[in-house]
């Protein structure tokens, strides 16, 4: 069940009930302008409202039960990249930027690339080539990336980032390249308002590195798979990933011992490069 759909099929159960709208959103705790907007789908509805809105219309618990996972679900939006690379890869760099540019705290885990804020235009071409993309398209994009990272300079934003350590070793770029990639890491670690930590091989783990996410303050989690862009919003499963990062997070280097375990990968490279 879509958004629209779960819209209607409140707005249907409703009407069925014989209440008004103003009676229902009252009841649901939430203006009727709010409860227009979920019945017509301008407004994802989160498992919470549906759940005011059906005791509020006085449905049985197994309807309830039913609606509220439907609500969860529809809280999930998954995005192909083959629709993005359709309408323009670099128009979602555009979209992430304005995501950016409204936050205030960011949380980003990573287990596989350099995060994109952080990459240098060598690193961010290397990965954006995958995509078969004409030449004006791929510098849009890499433009649109380094615009982007304007937003590691506002000290009103707090900045987490947390890389797994095989990916300062996962050559994407020449051995000198990946040098320099690491030296701008360890440059924007220093940042007051950035906190960069590398989770080490040598850490007993817990947990599992299933893939990359970004958490946007506290209500959204965006999710990249081979295929397609997730989008997360339900605050059941923001709090998971939210449990997931501090968790990698308390076992990741920090500060200087996290600088030293990259200078010491970034040292390594530098001499692959004086004898190759």
């Amino acid at each position: 069940m879509n958004r629209a759909q779960l819209g209607a099929a409140l707005r249907a159960l409703r009407a069925a009930s014989g209440k008004e709208a103003k009676a229902v959103a009252r009841s649901a705790l939430m203006s009727p302008s709010k409860l227009s907007k979920i019945e017509n789908a301008k407004l994802p509805p989160s498992a919470t409202d549906v759940e005011r809105i059906l005791t509020a219309i006085g449905v049985s618990d197994e309807v309830k039960a039913e609606y509220a996972e439907a609500a969860r679900a529809s809280a999930t939006e998954a995005t192909a990249w083959r629709l993005l690379k359709r309408i323009g890869v670099h128009k979602g760099q555009q979209a992430a930027k304005a995501l950016e540019a409204q936050m205030s705290v960011l949380r980003l885990f990573q287990p596989a690339l350099v995060p994109g804020l952080l990459q240098t235009p060598e690193y961010i071409r290397a990965i954006l080539q995958r995509h078969n993309m004409s030449e004006d398209a791929l510098t849009r994009t890499i433009n649109g990336r380094l615009e982007r990272q304007a937003v590691l300079y506002d000290n009103a934003k707090s900045l987490r980032f947390i890389i797994t350590e095989p990916v300062l070793r996962w050559r994407i770029v020449r051995p000198q390249m990946m040098a320099a990639q690491l030296d701008r890491i360890v440059s924007i670690s220093r940042l007051s308002h950035v906190d960069i930590r590398i989770v080490p091989l040598r850490a007993q783990q817990h947990d599992i590195a299933n893939h990359a996410f970004v958490i946007r303050d506290h209500s959204m989690v965006t999710v990249e798979t081979v295929h397609a862009e997730v989008v997360v919003t339900d605050p059941r499963d923001v709090s998971l990933y939210i449990d997931k990062f501090e968790g990698f997070e308390r076992a990741a280097l920090a500060d200087d011992e996290m600088r030293d375990l990259i200078d010491g990968i970034r040292n390594k490279f530098l001499r692959e490069q004086e004898t190759g």
